[in-house]
């Protein structure tokens, strides 16, 4: 197992792991799976485009048109009831394959960690490789 940590630069953010991840595989690994947990509530993991950034401006405008961040229906004492429904929508986690010991994502494709609460210090993501034994 290991970690990686993020620290966040502002509000809404997509955050590309997809490097950290690759380099944190085992040399010996040629084929499994990657398993990612994100180990907070109000932020996420997702897979999707790395080539045009108006992909991420599009999401990250999206879902806070969806989920407003001032909704008088939200009660949640700490103010921040909109991250934890979008952490709930994009999930905790994510499992890759892997084989010839790299990650199985299409060409334009990346892992992103999504930030809803920010900015933060010391996110933490759990990455877990698993052998394939075939």
């Amino acid at each position: 197992m290991a970690i990686i940590t993020i620290n966040s630069k502002s509000h809404t953010a997509m955050v590309d792991i997809t490097h950290e991840i690759e380099t944190l595989i085992p040399q010996n690994l040629t084929s499994g799976i990657c398993h990612l947990f994100c180990m907070h509530t109000t932020a996420g993991l997702t897979i999707n485009e790395n080539a045009d950034p108006d992909v991420v401006r599009d999401m990250t405008g999206f879902i806070a048109d969806l989920i407003p961040w001032d909704n008088p229906k939200f009660k949640h004492m700490e103010g921040n009831s909109a991250a934890h429904l979008k952490s709930t929508f994009f999930g905790p986690s994510l499992t890759v394959p892997i084989e010839d010991g790299k990650l199985v994502l299409g060409t334009w494709q990346s892992v992103y960690f999504c930030e809803f609460d920010g900015p933060r210090n010391n996110r933490k993501v759990n990455v877990k490789f698993l052998k394939d034994f075939e």
